[in-house]
């Protein structure tokens, strides 16, 4: 074995790592260069699916990335703390780092980029986004070229299940979340994933390689699919439309980017409107390629168990073509990293204020059945410079008629200005539902 490894957590994903490094039979041959080392956890005793060696498993978690011996730590625990802290002294200690750890990539990033060539180190996070589906390295080798315009993405498997089941059985939000929690598509508490800051840590961090800078995480804007109604998903499908949580990252102008996450309005004919259930997938628009898209499973032990046994490889694939007086080096410092491997940001990408942002808009009003209200809709939506692509009335709620109106595009601020004075009308009782239209 000439590459030791030492993982950080053996839930989930780190039992899945385990499990295919253990077995290589059919897969890549260096795979066979790496023995698994050291795993650390918090509980000696719990029962797990994988059986390791006596002395491999371990609760210090700091001997680990500062044993001299490992090459490679591989970061499988979660959160923040002290997932952060661990790969920075890992990466100061001169080993190569790769975590599936979208929530601390997103916000502490750079910050650990430069730890990592600073110390002529690897940070690879080929799955802290999509699962399985190969993007991240896709994004900075095969497309770099490419001038990217936008990247598009429905990159949480929970919402996208709750989705497509409200989409499929007419069920309630609520109902869908129940069983997705039974079935363990959703996690006891998933506020995380409904509420949209998964995806928008996973669009922070293929919009900074996509764009090539550094995302302030805070700065994504981000909506949820509480509020998604069995209603609005009829009425887009009437309109040719499905509702999708995605996550988009669009360059504005030549200075800067628009970042978002919420759900949208996809036309049925988009790529995009038919990935259901538990996928993932990642449309991209670039110069000259045109239109490429990452479709696959977005979670799980087995595809996120390959993204992170791929990162592997390719660390094993760098190291073991060092010199040989370089591979005496237990640490493997690499003197110049390669670029299209390594992680850096040369700057901070400057996002656009969301009311300068040009979207298209649904929203659905109940109001009073009044003569002229349509009418009087029409003349607050053109004074604010807002054009209309449909109007529909087709029926009643509790006495109230429901109006559903669809905009050309329009920018964000003009639009809230047009809704500032329509619920000022005598004639409006609320705004259930405001969506955006891809």
């Amino acid at each position: 074995m000439g590459f030791k490894l030492g993982i950080l957590g053996l839930g989930t994903v780190g039992c899945g790592t385990v499990q295919l490094l253990s077995n290589c039979d059919g897969r890549h041959p260096l795979l066979e260069e790496v023995e698994i080392y050291r795993v650390g956890v918090r509980n000696l005793d719990k029962p797990r699916e994988v059986e390791l060696a006596k002395g491999v498993l371990t609760t210090d978690l700091e001997a680990i990335v500062t044993d001299p011996e490992i090459n490679i730590v591989v970061e499988v625990m979660g959160g923040l703390e002290p997932a952060r802290e661990l790969m920075l002294k890992a990466i100061r200690n001169g080993k190569h780092v790769v975590t599936a750890n979208k929530a601390a990539i997103s916000r502490f990033g750079d910050e650990l980029y430069t730890a990592a060539n600073q110390a002529g180190v690897y940070v690879m996070l080929e799955a802290s986004v999509g699962g399985g589906i190969p993007v991240i390295q896709p994004l900075k080798q095969s497309l770099s070229v490419n001038r990217i315009q936008a990247v598009t993405g429905i990159i949480n498997g929970t919402t996208n299940y709750i989705l497509t089941r409200m989409q499929d059985e007419g069920s309630s939000f609520d109902d869908v979340l129940a069983d997705a929690q039974k079935l363990g598509y959703a996690e006891a508490d998933p506020t995380a994933d409904v509420e949209g800051l998964d995806a928008a840590d996973k669009i922070a961090i293929l919009a900074s390689i996509a764009f090539d800078g550094g995302i302030n995480r805070e700065d994504v804007y981000c909506e949820g699919i509480r509020q998604i109604s069995k209603t609005d998903i009829e009425y887009a499908q009437k309109l040719g439309f499905v509702i999708k949580l995605l996550a988009i990252a669009k360059k504005v102008n030549q200075s800067s980017l628009s970042v978002r996450v919420h759900p949208t309005l996809v036309p049925s004919g988009h790529p995009l409107a038919s990935i259901n259930g538990v996928n993932n997938a990642i449309f991209v628009e670039g110069e000259p390629i045109g239109e490429v898209m990452f479709f696959g499973p977005g979670a799980g032990a087995g595809a996120t168990a390959s993204a992170v046994s791929s990162d592997i490889l390719n660390l094993v694939s760098q190291l073991i073509s060092l010199p040989e007086s370089s591979s005496k080096d237990s640490q493997y410092k690499i003197s110049n990293l390669d670029p299209l491997l390594a992680s850096f940001h040369q700057k901070n990408c400057k996002l656009a204020p969301s009311k300068e942002l040009v979207t298209r808009f649904y929203a659905r009003f109940l109001t009073k059945d009044q003569p002229g209200v349509i009418g009087k809709l029409g003349t607050c939506f053109g004074k604010c410079g807002v054009s209309l692509e449909s109007v529909v009335q087709t029926g009643f709620q509790d006495k109230l008629a429901e109006i559903v109106v669809v905009t050309h595009d329009v920018t964000e601020g003009s639009f809230h200005k047009a809704l500032d004075e329509i619920r000022n009308l005598e004639a409006i009782d609320s705004i259930p539902s405001l969506l955006r239209v891809l």
